[in-house]
């Protein structure tokens, strides 16, 4: 059984930096990509970027695109958010989501970790 576990979630200032984990349990990583989706209150939950099996293609959000990026140590079977100048509208919970595969554009899987809170204030 595959376990997704985020970390890294806090509260910053506008401006301030997070860096989150997802480290995923049960399942080798470097077969599969890896979306980060947040889920703000009141809201459904958004795509915010993706990454592929091997860290070599990348995808984001208008919203993120140049404030956030993502990696992956699949030695460690984990993958990070780097998150820079952050807004109050980044204000969330952020997940961390499995494909099904080793591609950005293949299907997504539904398993999801449980989620790391960020809060930033202005």
């Amino acid at each position: 059984q595959v376990q997704l576990v985020e970390s890294g979630g806090g509260s910053v200032q506008a401006g301030g930096s997070l860096r989150l984990s997802c480290e995923v349990f049960g399942r080798a990583l470097d077969m599969y990509a890896v979306a980060w989706f947040r889920q703000a209150p009141g809201r459904g939950r958004d795509l915010v970027a993706s990454i592929d099996a091997t860290g070599t293609d990348f995808d984001y959000v208008d919203d993120v695109r140049g404030r956030f990026s993502t990696s992956r140590d699949n030695a460690k079977n984990t993958v990070y958010l780097q998150m820079d100048s952050l807004k109050p509208e980044d204000t969330a919970v952020y997940y961390c989501r499995l494909f099904m595969g080793p591609s950005i554009i293949d299907s997504y899987s539904n398993d999801w970790g449980q989620g790391t809170p960020v809060t930033v204030s202005s």
